[in-house]
């Protein structure tokens, strides 16, 4: 438990560290591509069982 929990903290310390360095055309680029993703999951969500 005590493991988990400092790979989390380090994974989220690199995760911040990697923000800082990002412009704002990144970040929005990054957000764009996150919401089209879910745009697709929901799709997929809707569509009956059994169909691909």
């Amino acid at each position: 438990m005590l493991l988990r929990l400092a790979y989390l903290g380090v994974t989220n310390a690199f995760a911040l560290l990697r923000l800082l360095s990002m412009s704002d055309r990144d970040k929005d680029v990054g957000i764009l591509a996150l919401r089209h993703q879910i745009t697709v999951l929901e799709r997929q969500l809707q569509k009956p069982r059994g169909v691909c």
